[in-house]
């Protein structure tokens, strides 16, 4: 309840849990008699249990190399641009190696 902490977050923070086992009628009825209830971890999970966990990473869309892999910035007068990588690597070997940043 995020209005009870008189915080500025307004959205709150949503986690969907599934319940197993039972009827359909079963899970409803725990659903209803733990809603907005703390529940202690002990009471779902046992100790050594091994759980399947999903993650959404966050995201922030199309990035330079400079935001991206944290390169310097070139100074000022740079023709072209200066949120580059200035050398992406020797003459020889003539090709970019996987550690450059691009």
């Amino acid at each position: 309840q995020m209005k009870l902490l008189h915080r500025r977050q307004k959205k709150a923070h949503i986690m969907e849990v599934q319940l197993n086992g039972g009827s359909v009628a079963d899970k409803v009825d725990f659903a209803r008699k733990h809603f907005e209830q703390s529940i202690p971890v002990t009471d779902v999970f046992a100790m050594d249990e091994c759980i399947d966990i999903i993650g959404v990473t966050k995201g922030h869309g199309f990035k330079g190399v400079t935001s991206r892999w944290h390169t310097k910035k070139l100074p000022r007068k740079t023709h072209k641009g200066l949120r580059k990588v200035a050398c992406i690597g020797a003459w020889h070997p003539s090709r970019i190696q996987y550690t450059v940043p691009r």
